[in-house]
C-alpha cells in the first residue's frame, strides 16, 4: 500500500527503504513533508508518520544520533514563542507513568524554548519504543528507540466509519472495510478515475473508490444482488428491503454522485465497446460456497439450472471454472484498462501446495505485489495488484504465462485448472466446517 501510494504522490520507493521484520516501524525517505502529508490522507495501514529525529539500539545511540542531528532543522520547532509536548509510545509494553516522564527529563539536553501545552499545542514529538512481537516474552530494553516530529495520522478511522456492520445493503460475502481501502490503494485511485468492479455483488468495492474521488460502475451475473431482491443476508432479517441496492449504499456516506451504474451481465462475456475505458478494476472474483461461480449457458449445455427472481426474470447459467474467471478477467484488464492502469484482485490459494506459478500472468500486464491474507492454516488469499504496460492487441488474446513462456490458453486442461478445483473444494469444505 505504501508503495503505490508514493507512486500516486510523485515520490519513488528505494530498495534502500529501511524494513525491520517483526517490527511494527519503518523508516521511509521520503522527499517532503507534503508528500508525507499526501501519503497519510490515503493510508489505512500506517497509523501515522513522524519526522525522524533520531534513533538507535539503546537510550545512548538515540540521544547520540539526536546530538548529530542538524540543528537548523530543530530550530523552527523549538523557538520561544511555541508551545509543544512529548508523547511516549511503547510497541508491546506498558509503562508507568513516572518511567514516562523519567524517560522525557533524559531529553533535557535538546534545546526546547517554547512552553509545554499538553492540550493544544503547535509542535508534538514522540519517543518511540519498539520491545518486539512476542507478548509473552517483552524484554527490559526496546530492541530499538525512536525520536521525531509528529506530522500527520494516517485514516485508520475510515475502518470503523465504513464498518459493513453499519451499511444498509449488505451480502454474505461483503468486503471488509479496511480490506476495501487497501484495495482502492494499491490500484492506486485517484479524483476523476473511472474504476470497474465485473463482481461487483453488493457494491463494497466501488465505496472506498467513491471516497476517493472515482466514478464508480459494475456489472454482476447474480439480477437479485443488482435490483436488491430476495433474501437478505443481514441477521433476523427475512427478505431485502424496497431501498437496499448499491445506491442506497454509496447515498448512505454522501458518494452518491460519483456512482454511475451496476448492470446484470456475465463478466466471461464483456459488455462494453472495444477501447480503453477504465482507469482501475477492482474486484473480488466468487470462489467456495457461499458465491457460486456462474456464467451464461444454453439450452444445449450438459450442466444448466434455471432461475427465476421476484421479477420473473429467467436465464440459463453453467459452472465457470475458477482458472477460466481469472483467465477472462486478465484478458479483459489488458483491453480495457488505460496504459498504466492497475487490476487488483483476490486470489484464492491452497497453502501446502501454492507456488508463484501460480500466479495468473498476461503479457500485458506487469505484476506489481503480491500479498497474503491467512484464511486457515492451509487455505489463504493473495491479494494481486497489476499494471498494464503494454497495448493490447490481437495476439495477445488468448495468451497466458505457462513455465516462463505465452502461450495460448487451453481451457480445463491448463495446470491451473487442476489447482484451482482442489482449492474451490477444500475452500467450500472449510465453510461447510465452519458453518457447522
Amino acid at each position: 500500500e505504501i508503495t503505490s501510494l508514493l507512486s500516486l504522490c510523485g515520490g519513488q520507493f528505494s530498495s534502500e527503504q529501511e524494513i525491520r521484520v517483526n517490527s511494527p516501524f519503518w523508516i521511509l525517505s521520503i522527499p517532503s513533508e507534503e508528500m508525507a502529508r499526501g501519503l497519510m490522507k490515503r493510508t489505512v495501514c500506517a497509523k501515522s508518520i513522524f519526522e525522524l529525529w533520531g534513533h538507535g539500539r539503546s537510550a545512548g545511540e538515540l540521544y547520540a544520533s539526536l546530538k548529530n542531528y542538524p540543528m537548523d532543522k530543530m530550530l523552527p520547532y523549538l523557538q520561544s514563542d511555541s508551545t509543544y509536548k512529548v508523547h511516549i509510545h511503547t510497541f508491546n509494553k506498558t509503562l508507568t507513568q513516572a518511567q514516562k516522564i523519567k524517560k522525557i527529563d533524559a531529553l533535557e539536553f535538546l534545546p526546547f524554548k517554547g512552553k509545554v501545552n499538553l492540550k493544544n499545542p503547535e509542535h508534538i514529538f514522540w519517543i518511540l519504543e519498539d520491545y518486539g512481537m512476542d507478548p509473552n516474552n517483552v524484554p527490559e530494553e526496546p530492541f530499538h528507540l525512536y525520536f521525531g516530529r509528529w506530522i500527520a495520522d494516517g485514516q485508520r478511522e475510515l475502518i470503523e466509519s465504513y464498518s459493513v456492520k453499519k451499511r444498509h445493503f449488505i451480502g454474505n460475502t461483503s468486503m471488509d472495510a479496511c480490506l476495501s481501502f487497501i484495495m482502492a490503494n494499491h490500484g492506486r485511485v485517484k479524483p476523476n478515475d473511472v474504476v470497474y468492479d465485473p463482481f461487483v455483488g453488493t457494491g463494497g468495492l466501488l465505496i472506498s473508490s467513491a471516497h476517493f474521488g472515482a466514478y464508480v460502475c459494475g456489472t454482476d451475473i447474480d439480477y437479485n444482488t443488482i435490483h436488491g431482491l430476495g433474501k437478505a443476508s443481514r441477521k433476523n432479517q427475512k427478505w431485502r428491503g424496497p431501498d437496499e441496492n448499491i445506491r442506497a449504499n454509496l447515498r448512505q456516506y454522501g458518494l452518491e454522485k460519483y456512482y454511475l451504474d451496476a448492470l446484470v451481465s456475465d463478466s466471461s462475456r464483456p459488455i462494453w465497446r472495444k477501447g480503453m475505458l477504465f482507469d482501475a478494476i477492482i474486484t473480488d472474483p466468487p470462489y467456495g460456497i457461499r458465491e457460486a461461480t456462474r456464467r451464461t449457458g444454453s439450452q444445449k449445455e450438459a450442466v444448466k439450472t434455471a432461475e427465476r427472481s421476484t421479477e420473473n426474470h429467467i436465464f440459463v447459467s453453467s459452472n465457470y471454472h475458477l482458472s477460466d474467471i481469472f483467465f477472462d478477467l486478465l484478458k479483459f484488464a489488458a483491453e480495457y484498462l488505460v496504459m498504466g492502469g492497475r487490476l487488483v484482485y483476490w486470489l484464492p490459494i491452497y497453502r501446502p501446495e501454492y507456488t508463484e506459478e501460480i500466479v495468473p500472468r498476461h503479457p500485458c500486464l506487469k505484476l506489481i505485489s503480491n500479498c497474503e491474507q491467512m484464511l486457515s492454516s492451509h487455505t489463504s488469499r493473495r491479494l494481486i495488484t497489476m499494471e498494464k504496460v503494454k497495448e493490447f492487441k490481437d495476439q495477445d488474446q488468448n495468451s497466458y504465462l505457462l513455465d516462463g513462456q505465452y502461450t495460448p490458453y487451453r481451457g480445463h486442461n491448463s495446470f491451473r485448472e487442476k489447482y484451482f478445483s482442489g482449492v474451490t473444494k477444500r475452500i467450500a469444505k472449510e465453510e461447510k466446517d465452519n458453518h457447522k
